[in-house]
C-alpha cells in the first residue's frame, strides 16, 4: 500500500488491527492535526513515504492518541510518526523531523 493511501485509524479495534498488521512488516502512525500548518507540513511529506501508512486525526481521536502513548510508551506530540514493527515502537519522531527520507529509513530499517 502506498503512503497516499492513507489508511485511517478511527476506533480501538482499527489500532489494534496496525499492531497486528505490524508484526507482518513496518506500520507508521501519523499523528495528524488538520488545523495545524506544521502537520499540514508533516502531511505532505508522509504522503510521499512508500509503505503502510495509518493516520490518526488527533482532533477527532483523543482516545486513540492516549492509548497509543500508553501501548507504546511514546510520549504523545502533534504531528507525530512512530514506526511500529513487531507490535512495538521501533522509531518515532515529531514536527520537522518528520520528512519522507527519515520515515522511509525507519520503515525499511530491521
Amino acid at each position: 500500500m502506498g503512503a497516499r493511501d492513507f489508511r485511517n485509524v478511527a476506533a480501538p479495534a482499527d489500532l489494534d488491527a496496525c499492531f497486528e498488521r505490524s508484526r507482518e512488516g513496518p506500520v507508521a502512525l501519523f499523528l495528524h492535526d488538520e488545523w495545524c500548518p506544521i502537520s499540514g507540513r508533516a502531511y505532505e511529506e508522509m504522503a510521499l513515504v512508500e509503505g503502510e501508512v495509518a493516520l490518526v486525526d488527533v482532533t477527532a481521536g483523543r482516545e486513540l492518541t492516549a492509548a497509543i502513548e500508553a501501548r507504546t510508551g511514546v510520549k504523545h506530540e502533534s504531528p507525530q510518526v512512530i514506526v511500529l514493527r513487531d507490535a512495538r515502537a521501533r522509531w518515532a519522531a515529531s514536527h520537522g523531523a518528520i520528512t519522507r527520507e527519515a520515515v522511509g529509513r525507519a520503515l525499511a530499517a530491521r
